[in-house]
Parts: structure tokens; C-alpha cells; sequence
């Protein structure tokens, strides 16, 4: 009889040892899928958060706002315009100073129209016959004053007039030169240098112009208005701030034991805890350099983990992912390491 409640006692000792073992190895399968799965590493992060907010460059009365909030705008439509009216004054004004600093330059190519070459050839000749005439008269009186029939005031008076003659003869050929050879070369530098500074403020005049529509840079959702036609709006004052729609992004983390298994272009597979459905996606960007887990995705055993951050591209993603949501993600590790 105390042989068999002794063998029973055995037994029971047997099952209850086996039963931890299995309850233990039960736990461990439980706990293994989190690091590894059948080759897939799973991790927790949340959808970036990528918002930006629109304003104008320039300045202006405020004459419509074609959006509101919780509209879906597409890359290239006009959000919002200006008045344009003052934009436009300048630009006109910036093509007609093109237009004189043009012909200024013009001119200073062409150089002098025939009809004043003519004229300083006119100029020369006279002041020749003038010269001639003052030569002569010089030389008579200087001969009259051996035989006393001239003064020498007289001949002094000739002599000063000679001179004048020949200064305004030397004068009238300096002016036929400068108009036989054109501007200088400095004065059409110059002449180019005020064409291309019209130039540039006709660009600007019409960078205005165009500025004075507000175009959405990406595909995105309005998330706020801020602003109502008929406000006056100072440069860069915000008008919408926008929730762009793609690509989108999901930013997670992982720790340095299991860096290896992982790299850039990896499969990738995000769920959410409010949706079954399965996101695809690959991995685009490893982090260089560690931090400490973030608050939103630790937990308790983690809290003075360091980890690297990771951005994961999500390539068909919809409403189902909303910015700032906190997912699960899934990677093939089964590749990535050897492609790495």
C-alpha cells in the first residue's frame, strides 16, 4: 500500500514538473514572435506628422479663398489670391524702363547719326577758313611794321587773334574725331549694365505678379483657414496650414541587437489597431545615431533602452492611416541582412 502511494506521489510530481515545462515553453513561444516571427521583425512607431502652412511672398489686399477646412486640395490648384492690380502698374512700368535703357544702348551701338558727322565737318571747315584768314592778317601787319606803316599794339592784336583762330580750329577737329569714332567703350558697358538691371526688374516685377496666386505645393488636406477675403495680408502671415497626404511616412525604432537584420529597402508591412487591414511599404532611412525611445512607443522595460530611429515609406496608404497614429510594424528579415 505505501509502495503504490509513494509511486502515485511520483507520478503526480512527474506531471506537475512536465505541466511547468510546457506552460514555460508556451510563454516563451508567446514572447519569441515579438523579435522574431518566421523571419519577421516587428516593431511600434506612429505615422509622421507632416504639416506645413501656406502664405504669400508678397503682400496685398486678400480677394478670395477657394478652400475650407477638411477640403482635399491636389499639387498646382490656386488656394487663394491677392489682388494683382498694383502687381500689374509695376510690371508695365518695368517694360517701359526696358525700353529706354534698350535704346540707350542702342544708340551708343549705332553711334552718331551722319547728319552730325556732317555737321562737326562743317564746324572744322569753318574754323579752318577762319584760321586762314587770322594767319594772314598777322603776317601783313607783322610786314607793315618794318616800314612804321603798322603799330606793333596792331600786330600784337593780330597775332591773339591768330591764336584764338587756331585753338577754336583745334577744338572743331576734337569734336569731328569724338563723333567719327562713337561712345566709348565705358559709356556702352555702362549702357549694358543699366539694360540688365531693367532686365532684372521686370523678372521681379513679374515673380510678383505671378506670386499673387497661392498654389498648393503637394497633395494635401486643409486643416485650418485662417484668413477670409478682404484681409490685408503681410508677407508670409499663414492663410491654411495643410496635412500632406503623400507620401506617407511612419517613424519607428529599433534597438542595436537587431540592426543587422535590417537595411535600407527592406519589405516592410504596417497594420493599425483599429483596422486588419495590411499596409505595404519599404524601409528608407536608418538613423546614424542613437537616442532613447521615444514616449509614445515605450514601455516599461524600455524607458532607458537606446534605440535608432527608422523611417518606413508607405506605399498605399489611404485614410485608414491619419498622422500621428501609433502602428505596428512588420519586416522581412529574411533578405534584408544579406542584402545589407
Amino acid at each position: 500500500m505505501n509502495n503504490a502511494s509513494s509511486s502515485n506521489r511520483k507520478v503526480r510530481w512527474i506531471l506537475i514538473v512536465a505541466a511547468v515545462m510546457v506552460a514555460a515553453g508556451l510563454l516563451l513561444w508567446w514572447l519569441l514572435p515579438e523579435r522574431d516571427n518566421d523571419g519577421v521583425l516587428r516593431l511600434y512607431g506612429n505615422v509622421d506628422i507632416r504639416e506645413l502652412e501656406l502664405s504669400f511672398r508678397q503682400p496685398g489686399r486678400l480677394t478670395s479663398m477657394a478652400f475650407d477646412e477638411g477640403d482635399a486640395v491636389s499639387a498646382g490648384e490656386i488656394m487663394a489670391q491677392l489682388d494683382a492690380e498694383p502687381y500689374r502698374e509695376r510690371l508695365d512700368a518695368a517694360q517701359a524702363e526696358l525700353a529706354v535703357a534698350q535704346a540707350e544702348l542702342d544708340k551708343l551701338h549705332s553711334g552718331n547719326r551722319p547728319q552730325e558727322v556732317v555737321r562737326a565737318q562743317q564746324a572744322v571747315n569753318q574754323a579752318q577758313a577762319g584760321y586762314s584768314e587770322a594767319e594772314r592778317n598777322f603776317e601783313r601787319q607783322a610786314s607793315l611794321l618794318e616800314s612804321g606803316a603798322s603799330s606793333q599794339r596792331t600786330v600784337d592784336a593780330a597775332r591773339a587773334a591768330r591764336d584764338q583762330a587756331a585753338a577754336s580750329l583745334s577744338s572743331a577737329k576734337a569734336a569731328l574725331s569724338l563723333v567719327q569714332d562713337g561712345f566709348r567703350s565705358e559709356d556702352i558697358a555702362a549702357g549694358q549694365a543699366r539694360l540688365a538691371a531693367a532686365e532684372a526688374a521686370l523678372a521681379q516685377a513679374r515673380t510678383a505678379l505671378a506670386d499673387t496666386e497661392l498654389v498648393a505645393p503637394s497633395d494635401a488636406t486643409v486643416i485650418a483657414r485662417v484668413r477670409e477675403p478682404g484681409s490685408m495680408v503681410a508677407s508670409s502671415t499663414p492663410l491654411y496650414s495643410l496635412s500632406l497626404r503623400d507620401p506617407v511616412y511612419v517613424r519607428a525604432y529599433i534597438s542595436e541587437p537587431d540592426l543587422g537584420r535590417i537595411a535600407p529597402g527592406a519589405t516592410v508591412r504596417v497594420h493599425t489597431d483599429s483596422s486588419d487591414k495590411l499596409y505595404r511599404g519599404q524601409v528608407g532611412f536608418i538613423s546614424p545615431r542613437a537616442e532613447f525611445t521615444p514616449k509614445t512607443v515605450e514601455t516599461a522595460d524600455l524607458r532607458t533602452d537606446l534605440v535608432y530611429r527608422l523611417r518606413v515609406v508607405v506605399a498605399d496608404a489611404d485614410q485608414g492611416l491619419r498622422q500621428g497614429m501609433p502602428v505596428t510594424v512588420d519586416i522581412d528579415t529574411r533578405g534584408s541582412s544579406r542584402d545589407h
